[in-house]
């Protein structure tokens, strides 16, 4: 599930607002419970994230966010001191995502170089955000902030973590940082699963992040095709709308403690994580070709994407015991029937078949292909021009073929393409394609 980018004021759920209770007395006895030195926390500038979102072409923006492993109490003054070694001053961010929660986000606070004292009233995991492009900065968080129990790969070992649950009792948020993630549990979420190997369960992360990134062709090869700067933020959230398993919005996904047994164990991940390969999708998608009838179908391109760099069988090839029929055999016996339109005669993953034939007819590399020329080219439409987004679905997709693929699109898969995109499709003056895309499947 993908939130809209342009959200109303959320309703307060009062379920969430346990959770806000929750917050509000974690660390009962004050920073006072732990003695902690002065942390120095160093930052290296990236591009904001709204500018990483247009330069990729992309619906949503990912986070900007840079963990501190440190987390403030409600109402608690935190005193710091910024290190502007380049003359950039860094964002302070404190608190937690929650969209549909009772305290929906973080809070952002634009320091000064030297001493800051900020007191925040609902308190949070610390971040920072630093905008520009490598410079450095550094802050030194003097009073005021604890450490959280953290797992990062590469320098904590699992006893470390699991000590530092033991520890750290009073602190209810925990998190797991890899090169490219922030995953941010409440420490009960955290504990219904500690007995994984938190090492393995990040670099599954990365491999997913890395299917992600590979299918929508950011290889570099130009300084617009470059992965985008900074991480993905997974969180857990206090609640969701009733029929709603995960989410996507701007900044991060969110997860109901429900998924957590999938978001959070190497077993689950792997082979039930369809819905986090989703939502992540949903900070890939390229808005160029994806109007709303399309927001939940072409997000799971990076889904399959996934699976099959995880070995794992396709969603498209699931059998419905009602019909003993896959989605590409019941997809394909609705071809040709009356009143046929893709929008509305085809079930969520029979609209996705026509999506993964373009790469069993143009080979595994048309989606990188098709993202790399959409970033290039960057066409500007909103998201309320849902004609100008089917047209460019079809004249891209035909663009990358090198064919002709108005029969595909129009005649046999019933796509809404107008008469203005048809024109455009015979102006590209290609050939038909060797073999009909519609008759291919996994």
């Amino acid at each position: 599930m993908r939130i809209p980018e342009a959200p109303s004021r959320r309703t307060v759920l009062t379920t969430a607002a346990a959770t806000g209770a929750a917050l509000a007395v974690g660390l009962g006895s004050g920073p006072a419970a732990y003695a902690a030195d002065a942390v120095t926390v160093p930052l290296r500038a990236r591009p904001s994230a709204e500018a990483e979102r247009l330069r990729l072409g992309q619906a949503l923006r990912a986070s900007e966010f840079q963990a501190t492993g440190r987390y403030v109490a409600p109402g608690t003054a935190l005193r710091l001191d910024v290190l502007p070694y380049d003359d950039v001053v860094p964002t302070l961010w404190i608190g937690q995502w929650d969209y549909y929660g009772t305290i929906t986000a973080p809070r952002s606070y634009q320091l000064k170089a030297g001493a800051n004292t900020v007191t925040d009233p609902h308190g949070g995991p610390v971040y920072f955000s630093l905008t520009g492009d490598g410079e450095r900065a550094a802050v030194k968080l003097r009073s005021g902030s604890v450490p959280m129990p953290v797992f990062t790969l590469g320098s904590t070992q699992e006893a470390d973590y699991q000590g530092q649950l033991d520890t750290y009792t009073d602190v209810p948020v925990v998190e797991l940082h890899g090169p490219r993630s922030i995953v941010t549990l409440s420490r009960d979420g955290a504990l219904l699963h500690r007995d994984e190997d938190h090492a393995a369960l990040l670099r599954l992360l990365e491999r997913i992040i890395d299917a992600e990134s590979d299918i929508s062709g950011l290889d570099a090869s130009k300084p617009v095709h470059r992965p985008k700067a900074g991480g993905y933020h997974f969180t857990e959230v206090s609640v969701v709308p009733s029929g709603v398993g995960a989410y996507a919005t701007h900044g991060y996904n969110g997860f109901p403690r429900a998924y957590l047994d999938r978001a959070t164990t190497v077993t689950g991940l792997t082979t039930r994580g369809w819905g986090l390969y989703h939502e992540l999708g949903h900070l890939h998608q390229q808005f160029a070709y994806k109007p709303g009838g399309l927001t939940e179908v072409t997000v799971n391109i990076y889904s399959l994407a996934v699976q099959r760099a995880l070995g794992q069988p396709s969603n498209l090839l699931t059998v419905t015991p009602a019909t003993g029929l896959n989605y590409f055999q019941s997809a394909r016996a609705k071809f040709g029937t009356a009143g046929l339109t893709y929008e509305k005669s085809f079930g969520a993953y029979e609209k996705l078949v026509p999506l993964r034939q373009l790469e069993l007819a143009f080979g595994d590399d048309f989606w990188p292909r098709m993202h790399r020329l959409v970033r290039e080219e960057n066409p500007q439409s909103s998201s309320t021009e849902t004609d100008k987004r089917y047209r460019a679905l079809a004249t891209y997709a035909s663009r990358v073929a090198e064919r002709d693929l108005t029969d595909f699109f129009v005649t046999t898969w019933a796509f809404p393409i107008d008469a203005q995109g048809r024109a455009e499709l015979a102006a590209l003056h290609l050939p038909k394609p060797d073999v009909d895309p519609a008759t291919l499947s996994d």
